[in-house]
C-alpha cells in the first residue's frame, strides 16, 4: 500500500478525547456512535458532546443509554444527545436504524463489538457472531448511512474501531464461520477486527468521491470495559503483570477514535489504521503480536479488502 504522507501527532498513548478535542468546535455537526452505552463508547460520545456535537447513541439496551445520555448532558451541558436502538447482530435493526435517520451525518464512529465469546454461536443468517456483530453489522450502517454521510456539508468521518487483536488472525474467507476448523473465541475476535480494517480501506477508496473518509483505529486495552467479560481473569491479571499490555483509562482509550474522527491533519486521509493517537507501521504479524504494535499487513492489503467488499454486500440482498 502506497502511503504518501505518514500521519503523526502532538498526542500520544496518555492522552485523553477531551485532550485531542481542545480547540475544536463541533457544533452543528453530528455524529453517531454505536456501543456508547459503556467503556469508551460513553467517553467518545461525551468527548463529542463536550466540543458541541449533537450525539446519537447508538445502543442495544436504550434504557442504559438514556442513563448515559443524561449523564453525558450533565457533564457537558449539552441536550443534543439522543438514544436509538440498534443490535448490529441483527439485520432488521440495522436497517430499521437507517432508514429512520433523514439527516446529514458528519461522524459515524463504529465503536460497538463483542470478544471472545466463549462458544461457537451463530446469527439467524449463519453467520459467526463476532464477525457478524463486528463487522457484518457494522458494513451494513455505513451502507445504509451512505447518502446521508455523503450528504455532510464539509465531508463526513467513519471511524472503524479494530484492535490489536486483528494480529491473531486474517479473514479466513475459506471458513469464515468455523464449519471446518475448531472455535477459538479469540481467532474468532481477531478475524472480525481484521475486517473492520478491511473495511476502512476498501470503503475509504470507494466513497473518496463522496468526501467520505474512513479510517481503522486501535483504542488500546481498557480494563474497565466489559468488552473483557467473557476473558479469564486470571489470564488478565497475568497479562498484565507480563507488562503485555499498557491499559488505559476510559477517557484514553477514546482519544484515537476521537482524533480520527475530528482531527484537522487527517483532512482527506483515509483507508489507514491509527493507534495511540498516531498512523502506525504496517508490519508482520507474527513478529508484532508480542509488541502489539502496528498494522497487520493483511489487514490492508487491497485485494482482501474488496473482496470482503463483495461478501459483505451480498449479504444485504
Amino acid at each position: 500500500m502506497a502511503i504518501e504522507t505518514w500521519i503523526t501527532t502532538p498526542f500520544g498513548a496518555e492522552s485523553t478525547a477531551a485532550e485531542v478535542l481542545a480547540g475544536i468546535d463541533l457544533t452543528g455537526k453530528r455524529a453517531i456512535v454505536t456501543g456508547s452505552s459503556s467503556g469508551i463508547g460513553i467517553e467518545t460520545a461525551r468527548a463529542l458532546a463536550a466540543a458541541g456535537a449533537e450525539v446519537t447513541l447508538a445502543v442495544r439496551n436504550t434504557e442504559a443509554g438514556a442513563k448515559v445520555a443524561a449523564d453525558i448532558t450533565a457533564t457537558t451541558g449539552n441536550a443534543d444527545v439522543r438514544v436509538a436502538e440498534l443490535d448490529l447482530a441483527v439485520p432488521r435493526s440495522v436497517a430499521a436504524f437507517a432508514a429512520r435517520w433523514n439527516e446529514p451525518l458528519d461522524m459515524l464512529i463504529n465503536n460497538a463489538g463483542v470478544m471472545a465469546l466463549p462458544g461457537l454461536s451463530l446469527t439467524l443468517q449463519r453467520w459467526e457472531l463476532h464477525f457478524a456483530t463486528n463487522h457484518l453489522g457494522h458494513f451494513a450502517l455505513g451502507f445504509g448511512l451512505q447518502d446521508s454521510l455523503a450528504a455532510a456539508s464539509a465531508g463526513a468521518r467513519i471511524v472503524s474501531v479494530s484492535s490489536r487483536g486483528h494480529l491473531r488472525s486474517p479473514v479466513v474467507f475459506e471458513d469464515i464461520n468455523f464449519a471446518s476448523r475448531q472455535y477459538d473465541p479469540l481467532v474468532a475476535y481477531g478475524q472480525s477486527k481484521t475486517a473492520n480494517v478491511l473495511f476502512a480501506v476498501e470503503a475509504a477508496r470507494r466513497w473518496a468521491d463522496e468526501s467520505i473518509t474512513v479510517n481503522a483505529v486501535h483504542p488500546g486495552a481498557v480494563e474497565t470495559t466489559n468488552l473483557s467479560r467473557y476473558l479469564d481473569p486470571e489470564e488478565l491479571e497475568q497479562a498484565k503483570a507480563s507488562g503485555m499490555y499498557h491499559y488505559k483509562t476510559a477517557e484514553q482509550g477514546a482519544a484515537t477514535s476521537v482524533l480520527v474522527a475530528t482531527s484537522p491533519l487527517l483532512e482527506g486521509i483515509g483507508g489507514r489504521y491509527f493507534q495511540d493517537c498516531n498512523e502506525a507501521p504496517v508490519v508482520d504479524a507474527a513478529s508484532a503480536e508480542s509488541s502489539g504494535y502496528g498494522v497487520a499487513s493483511y489487514a490492508v492489503d487491497p485485494r482482501n479488502a474488496e473482496r470482503l467488499w463483495e461478501l459483505s454486500q451480498a449479504t444485504l440482498s
